[in-house]
């Protein structure tokens, strides 16, 4: 039996049971007539797996598909939901390579109840349909999402499998924190520079050669110029930069050009900086053992504060800059720069708000009928905005202050915000960062993130920020960027769902696999050297079918731009 089959059977069954818990609780018809509901204050929703005033408690296993911490067995954000829903999770975090990982669960159909979406996952059948169980029992999931609904759907079946964690906003709020790709510098590298505005990639490479060179260590450990990650599915660090050089946001593997997609990894702008990172290595800037590292280990070198420069998207290495921040080393925090080649390219880094398709909670074939209607109601209450304050801002009184009806902070407890041991009994991260959230401004003004509260924004810098960006002219960190432009309607290319076995699959495997094994020898290679290896490179790209990867990209990106509406 197919595993799409296998789903729409457990999904009639819910459904069965769902009308049959209906019809039980009618006393009489009740004039509804087909009217979305009302979504009601959490002080008056009925919790999941509640009777009345009396909770019963229910466990929810959960993989999450990347490296974390367990949270502490006396977290306080948990415990609060324990109390107040009965849900307690029993986490799975991602050890090692996730293709594996997922190629086993998938051999063995051996699945928690929920689990962080991937396209693998939902090819093998791996997670129910979500739309009905939605319409049936989450009013307020179905209101958070109801803009984007069509996007959510799968375009091979229609159905939607997995409730996207980020781009569902009600407010265009300007936040002080950038998230997304950027060439990150120490701060201290452009502070002894005398604060120079460093825009192109030669620029920037120049800095960093001569602050290596008059400082050889950091705090006694050899200092390294540049890292570049490629360890499992965060190949962005070595595959993704040549893109944004010529002034083209993250689309993933292709750039798109008059609505076409086309891949750049074979081109001379790719070349281009590849070559510069040949040339960096013959200096002896860039690490030495950037190709055979782990995520930890790169992560355990950035928070020694001996790394001067990485290309990397800023969540991904947050936790080893919250230690840095935890040890007082404010100038070897970090600043993204939005490089381009040359001056007269206009950068394109940050981005309005998308859809984080492919991403966020599904729930899966394993879970039980009830389990299932539990999990939903659970995530539809956890939506609610009460909720949503204590997910994100934390407990009024202990981790935030009301002042005039605005939230806010004391530097204690801006503190303990990047104090990594603490967050483990205090916040509830792991889950929070892959449900579903509201994102822009709650109904009393708030900002749904402390970064975008401007009160917050101005109150927690540092006095080193404070000094820092002031030599700059900025009020934030994210002014070093050009201001996001209008999102184009099928943006981002890289959530494209390319089909497991399909051609477009394979080639784009074949392709990061030729990546992966060429561009660590280009970039190790003698430099009179490089361009023969860049040669072959490029001849064995060009063997594989590549049009066939192009056409898939663009025909889904067609289908959005006919399909979707956000209104």
């Amino acid at each position: 039996m197919g595993g799409k089959t296998k789903s729409w059977l457990r999904l009639s069954t819910v459904l069965l049971l769902s009308l049959c818990i209906v019809l039980t609780g009618c006393g009489g018809g009740n004039g509804n007539s087909g009217a979305q509901p009302e979504a009601k204050d959490s002080a008056e929703q009925t919790t999941p797996g509640t009777d009345g005033d009396k909770i019963e408690p229910f466990e929810v296993s959960v993989f999450i598909g990347q490296p974390d911490q367990q949270p502490t067995p006396d977290n306080k954000i948990y415990k609060l939901i324990r109390e107040k829903t009965g849900a307690s999770f029993k986490f799975e975090f991602l050890a090692g390579d996730i293709d594996q990982k997922l190629g086993v669960m998938i051999a063995g159909g051996d699945y928690p109840d929920m689990m962080t979406a991937n396209q693998k996952l939902t090819a093998a059948g791996a997670f129910i349909p979500l739309e009905d169980l939605i319409e049936e029992h989450a009013p307020n999931l179905k209101k958070h999402y109801e803009k984007y609904w069509n996007m959510m759907k799968d375009p091979n079946d229609g159905h939607i499998y997995n409730l996207p964690n980020y781009g569902v906003t009600n407010a265009d709020v300007t936040s002080s924190y950038y998230s997304g790709p950027a060439f990150w510098i120490q701060k201290d590298v452009l502070a002894e520079a005398g604060y120079p505005e460093v825009k192109t990639l030669d620029q920037y490479f120049d800095i960093i050669k001569q602050y290596k060179e008059k400082h050889p260590t950091i705090d006694g450990t050899p200092t390294i110029g540049f890292e570049i990650l490629n360890y499992d599915w965060k190949n962005w660090g070595l595959f993704n930069a040549p893109q944004h050089l010529i002034g083209h946001p993250n689309d993933g593997g292709v750039v798109v050009k008059d609505g076409k997609a086309e891949i750049f990894a074979d081109k001379d702008y790719a070349k281009r900086y590849y070559k510069k990172l040949n040339e960096m290595n013959a200096l002896g800037i860039i690490d030495k053992e950037t190709f055979t590292q782990n995520f930890d280990q790169y992560m355990a070198k950035i928070s020694s504060g001996a790394v001067l420069g990485m290309f990397d998207q800023h969540w991904n290495f947050q936790s080893a800059e919250d230690a840095l921040i935890t040890q007082k080393k404010d100038e070897r925090t970090y600043v993204g720069l939005p490089l381009v080649f040359d001056e007269s390219i206009k950068d394109h880094y940050k981005d309005r708000p998308a859809l984080n398709l492919n991403n966020g909670f599904g729930i899966t074939v394993n879970a039980s009928e009830e389990q299932a209607i539990r999990i939903i109601k659970l995530l539809d209450t956890l939506i609610q905005e009460d909720w949503q304050k204590i997910l994100s801002w934390g407990i009024e009184g202990e981790d935030y202050i009301v002042k005039d009806g605005r939230f806010m902070k004391t530097q204690e407890q801006r503190d303990l915000f990047t104090d990594a041991t603490w967050k483990l009994a205090n916040k509830a991260d792991s889950f929070h960062g892959q449900a579903p959230k509201m994102e822009g401004l709650f109904s009393d003004g708030n900002a749904t993130d402390g970064a975008a509260q401007p009160e917050e924004m101005v109150a927690a810098l540092r006095e080193y920020d404070k000094n820092f960006l002031a030599q700059y002219g900025f009020n934030s960190y994210v002014d070093f960027f050009s201001p996001a432009p209008e999102n184009e309607i099928a943006y981002p290319a890289w959530s494209v769902d390319l089909v497991d076995g399909s051609e477009a699959k394979i080639v784009n495997t074949k392709q990061n696999e030729l990546s992966t094994k060429y561009l660590p020898k280009a970039i190790l290679a003698k430099p009179e050297e490089f361009d023969s290896v860049w040669d072959e490179y490029v001849s064995d790209i060009r063997k594989l079918n590549i049009k066939a990867y192009e056409d898939r990209i663009n025909e889904v990106l067609q289908w959005r731009r006919d399909t979707w509406s956000v209104k």
